[in-house]
Order: structure tokens, then C-alpha cells, then sequence
């Protein structure tokens, strides 16, 4: 597709997202890593102004799930459903017949990522509420999404004994299989700093829902835990676990699983961590603190 044949598919989805509406421009969002996100602007047929958010999810989700966008449009529709601050689905087309893959248009909420917060208690509270109210939703009803999945050997043959894969790996095959919560929960899947959209102090939207699972909510927190140590350090991390376990919905029948979903977590960014766009410095950091994490759940698990 050439930019200008791109161009007119996107005028097209405008008008079909916003009837009767006059496409004004689009423009390619920043910050997307699994999918392309473009940013529509409408102007309706009673003046107002409309923003919208395409996003196409790249080729590693669709291999993963074909129906990701189709999945991610309906999870936030369930989402919404239950008052969760997440963005309102607006259209979905799957026929390739616009774009070459499935797309889905959704509400463009006007916040931005707090990596740096000021008060850094007020935003772990927030933050530990949002990811408490997703996982008070149940799994009932949620059938169409992929259900969380364990798994201890990735096929590739390989490790990353830079970042203490074999030991992970290792730890968990002996520890066995987690005991498991009271009831399956809605997870958002990639629960971090990123995905979640500020503005005046608040948090307004959480987004970027293409890894929605239903599963054990410590799969997520343990998620959320690495990630909560990456940007702010240990102390943060604990602060988050503390209220959390305090706040959560959902009853968690066996905490003592949490170091064993650490060490899932830990798994993501191994072979993965050097393609993130990071800088030196910040890798640096990173690896150093996934060791220091990876080395404590290890030494949890053992004494479980």
C-alpha cells in the first residue's frame, strides 16, 4: 500500500467511525511496541471535534492470537461494562478489505504515562485500585479470551544466561505448578507505568489491552511488581504488594504462589530486553534489578 492508497484507507475509516463526520488529519501516535497506533481527527456534523485511536496489532500478537483485535475490542466493551477507566471502543473491521490486517478504532483519551510522579505514594495507590477493580471482574463471561499459559520451555533451545534464564527455568520445573486461586479473574496482561494514562493528578484510562488473559490475578501483580521495581526501585515494589493484598477483590487463597508468578514474570524480558529501545544507562538498571528480583523469588520459592 503506498502512503497516499494508506492515506485515503484512513479517511475512510474516519468517516466510518464518526457518520457524517469530516475527517481533518491523522497522525502516527509514539510509544506503541506490539501494535501501530495512528491518531484520527473528526470533525462531526454538528462542529464538534472528534478524537479517535486506530490500532493495528503487529504480526507477533496475531501469530499469537488471530483474533486479537477482535478479542481486545470486546474486552474493553466488558471493561467499560464494569467501570473500568478504559477507552471506548468505537469500531472494528476484520475484512481487510480498508486495511491489510484486522484493526479496531477506539476513544482517544487525552492523558500521558507518569514516569516520574510527584507524589509517588498518591500514584502506587491509584494504581494498585485500577489493577484491583480488573481483577474484581470474574472469568465468566470472558470465555473468548486465551487463558493464561505456564510455560517453562520456550522451544527455542536456547537461554539468556545473561539474564539468569537457566536458574529461572530451573526453579520452577523443580518447585512444580502453582496451587492456584479461589476464582479466575479478567488480567490485563501487561499491567505497567506505561499503560496507564494520567492527567491533573488522576488516572484516566489504562490501556493497550492486547495481552487481556483470564487467569490468577498474581500472574498480573507479579507483572506489575517487576515493573513497579524497574521505574521506582524495591521500595515502591513493596509498597505495591502490601496494598494490593490489602485492597484486592478477589480472594487469593495461596499467596505463597506469588514468588513462583515472579519468576513467570521474570521470564518475560529475557532475549527480549536488548530490543527495547532502551538506553544504556536504563538497561543497566534494569538488568541489575531483574537480578535482584529473580534471586529473591528464588530463594521464596525454595522455602515454600
Amino acid at each position: 500500500m503506498t502512503d497516499a492508497e494508506r492515506e485515503d484507507a484512513l479517511q475512510v475509516v474516519a468517516r466510518r467511525a464518526v457518520p457524517g463526520g469530516t475527517p481533518r488529519r491523522t497522525w502516527p501516535l509514539t510509544g506503541g511496541v506490539s501494535a501501530g497506533v495512528t491518531a484520527l481527527e473528526i470533525a462531526t456534523a454538528d462542529g464538534e471535534t472528534v478524537r479517535l485511536v486506530l490500532r493495528r496489532h503487529g504480526e507477533v500478537d496475531r501469530g499469537r492470537n488471530p483474533r486479537v483485535a477482535r478479542d481486545e475490542f470486546r474486552v474493553l466493551e466488558i471493561a467499560r461494562a464494569h467501570g473500568l477507566a478504559v477507552p471506548r471502543p468505537v469500531l472494528l473491521d476484520e475484512s481487510g478489505e480498508l486495511l491489510a490486517t484486522p484493526f479496531l478504532v477506539i476513544e482517544y483519551v487525552d492523558g500521558e504515562p507518569d514516569l516520574a510522579p510527584a507524589d509517588l505514594d498518591d500514584w502506587v495507590d491509584q494504581a494498585v485500585d485500577h489493577l484491583t477493580r480488573i481483577h474484581a471482574v470474574p472469568a465468566a463471561g470472558l470465555a473468548f479470551l486465551p487463558a493464561q499459559r505456564i510455560a517453562l520451555d520456550d522451544g527455542s533451545g536456547q537461554t539468556d544466561r545473561a539474564m539468569g534464564e537457566d536458574a529461572v527455568r530451573a526453579a520452577l520445573a523443580a518447585a512444580g505448578p502453582p496451587a492456584g486461586t479461589a476464582r479466575s479473574s479478567l488480567l490485563h496482561g501487561d499491567y505497567w507505568p506505561g499503560n496507564l494514562l494520567w492527567r491533573d493528578g488522576q488516572v484516566v484510562a489504562v490501556i493497550d489491552w492486547e495481552d487481556a488473559r483470564t487467569g490468577d490475578p498474581l500472574g498480573d501483580l507479579a507483572n506489575a511488581r517487576l515493573e513497579t521495581l524497574w521505574a521506582f526501585g524495591a521500595g515502591a515494589m513493596g509498597t505495591f504488594t502490601e496494598r494490593y493484598r490489602a485492597a484486592a477483590a478477589v480472594e487469593i487463597s495461596n499467596w505463597a504462589d506469588l514468588p513462583y508468578w515472579d519468576l513467570i514474570a521474570a521470564l518475560r524480558p529475557c532475549g527480549a530486553l536488548s530490543g527495547w529501545r532502551l538506553g544504556a544507562e536504563a538497561e543497566d538498571r534494569m538488568r541489575r534489578r531483574h537480578r535482584w528480583f529473580v534471586g529473591r523469588a528464588i530463594r521464596a520459592l525454595r522455602r515454600r
